[in-house]
């Protein structure tokens, strides 16, 4: 399987591809029934949280554009 990328759609999800689990606050891992992508919600309209449900359709808007983050710091 390919590593995992994160792509932040415009006015829409973060559609998640390759090989990943993702877990809720306590631990407990979402049974993704063998899925290898698929969009997270950022708009917060969705009624499946934290999976993206179309819901953002012509009510979000939100471009993102790539930028390099500063240096991390040293301790």
């Amino acid at each position: 399987m390919s590593k995992t990328r994160l792509i932040i759609n415009k006015n829409g999800s973060i559609k998640i591809e390759g090989d990943f689990e993702i877990m809720d606050q306590d631990g407990v891992v979402y049974g993704l029934e063998g899925r290898t992508a698929l969009g997270l919600c950022r708009c917060g309209l969705s009624s499946n949280k934290p999976f993206c449900d179309g819901s953002h359709r012509n009510n979000f808007e939100c471009e993102s554009k790539a930028f390099d983050l500063p240096p991390m710091k040293t301790k």
